[in-house]
């Protein structure tokens, strides 16, 4: 069974779009398994002499290929495998551009014979690639099997590329039983090929994806489908690492067609588009070496948060909460701005004192202004210490609590509030038993100040 392990490592510089330079070097290390089990028969002949075969004509084709390096580490070739030895592995072939003759002859010299330290491998790969964070750097594995030393590829792999060395993996298995697959689906994307010919195709395949410009454009359209929506941030995020890759903001062009964006293709993403709420779609299909055209429904309108015409507002900035259907809050602003909404129903508490909570439905295109009412001050002329509370009275004369008194200090406040009738309850610190309590009724008016005056019994 014979696999193909493809791993892409980058570095975090590309979440920040840096504007390209000179053209990247790509590196792809070739990582071949010499264990004693690549000599069994495939088709007629060993596996080994056709990994090696299949190998030297790869290398062949792309010795052509401008900023591209090669190298070759092997593994399991240096010792026989009755030795079991967990650390047979060594990098033949360092990195060199146009090095494809040096990886032939290197493999006319090289035997298969031992053990399948698969893990010890990746690791030791990882410091194959020069320092160079303008680099691509791949890494293709080729085996016939399983980890052989009592260790786990795929949590090295996953560590692995959390860090930023491998980034998803490519696992083509030839020949592979379903079960078998299936313990490596963790590595990356898994590939079953049951043939020789099948193994060239798709070996291939993963070098033109390795080497392929792939480009994403993505179109937001209305709730009708109209590509008219625009100027939002877009993320894709790496769904291995959970980091961003990538951060553009939409753009369309004077005609309204949406720009190209240069997506590396050897990664796994999520992509965000940070609407309010976001519209994120996990798992992203990017066929590689394509012209990729994502298309989203994005509808959105504008919710404008009205202030009062009140100078001063006794409130100061007075902040709005908004609420999908389901009660999650997705976002919070402040009155006196305007903010775009996916088109949708919502629910909008505004902070005032009372809280007043508005549900309303933002429309496709439109602008649907929420204010409150300019609100009075309740002043307390007491300076008695002591407990209280301030309820709003309601139409059929039950209260509801909207207000405390700092407990056990001076009742003296000035406080803005909604107008409107109220009710303040407050006991003395001083009393003797809440017979003592002192309930007050009052009315709030905008702009104008209720004074209210306690007294201890």
């Amino acid at each position: 069974m014979l696999l193909v392990l493809v791993l892409l490592r980058t570095l975090p510089v590309q979440a920040q779009n840096a504007p390209p330079g000179k053209p990247k070097v790509t590196r792809i290390l070739f990582l071949l398994d010499a264990s004693g089990s690549m000599m069994a028969p495939w088709e007629g002949q060993p596996r080994w002499n056709v990994a090696k075969r299949m190998l030297s004509k790869m290398v062949d084709s792309l010795n052509a290929y401008p900023n591209l390096e090669l190298g070759l580490r092997v593994y399991g070739h240096q010792f026989p495998n009755a030795d079991k030895n967990c650390q047979d592995s060594r990098l033949e072939v360092p990195f060199a551009p146009k090095n494809a003759r040096a990886i032939k002859e290197k493999l006319t010299t090289l035997k298969a014979q031992g053990n399948t330290p698969i893990t010890y491998s990746l690791l030791q790969s990882a410091n194959d690639f020069p320092t160079d964070k303008s680099s691509r750097n791949v890494l293709l594995l080729i085996t016939d099997g399983l980890e052989s030393c009592n260790a786990d590829p795929c949590a090295a792999s996953v560590a692995l590329q959390r860090k930023h060395v491998f980034l998803r993996p490519f696992v083509i298995g030839i020949g592979a039983e379903k079960e078998f697959g299936k313990q490596l689906e963790c590595l990356g994307q898994y590939y079953n090929a049951a043939e020789i010919k099948t193994f060239r195709t798709v070996m291939n395949d993963v070098i033109a994806q390795a080497l392929s410009k792939t480009t994403v454009t993505v179109n937001l359209t209305d709730a009708d489908g109209r590509p008219v929506e625009s100027n939002v941030n877009m993320t894709f995020v790496n769904n291995v690492t959970g980091q961003p890759e990538y951060n553009y903001v939409h753009y369309r062009d004077a005609q309204g067609k949406a720009d190209v964006l240069d997506i590396d293709a050897l990664q796994s993403y999520d992509l965000v588009i940070n609407t309010v709420p976001p519209v994120r779609q996990a798992n992203l299909v990017i066929k590689p070496g394509k012209a990729n055209v994502l298309t989203y429904r994005t509808p959105q309108g504008t919710l404008w948060l009205q202030n009062p015409q009140l100078t001063p507002n006794p409130y100061g900035t007075v902040q709005a909460v908004v609420r999908d259907p389901q009660k999650n809050v997705i976002a919070a602003f402040p009155c006196g701005t305007r903010q775009k909404l996916l088109a949708g129903n919502y629910e909008v508490e505004l902070l005032t004192l009372p809280r007043i909570t508005r549900r309303l439905t933002i429309k496709q295109g439109q602008e649907l202004a929420v204010t409150y009412a300019a609100p009075g001050t309740l002043n307390v002329t007491t300076d008695l210490k002591g407990y209280g509370s301030i309820y709003k009275l309601n139409d059929d004369e039950s209260q509801t609590w909207i207000y405390n008194l700092a407990e056990g200090s001076s009742s003296k406040l000035n406080l803005p509030m909604q107008p409107g009738a109220y009710r303040l309850v407050f006991r003395t610190k001083t009393s003797t038993g809440s017979k003592f309590t002192d309930v007050r009724n009052f009315s709030i008016r905008s702009g104008q100040t209720t004074s209210v005056a306690l007294f201890g019994k």
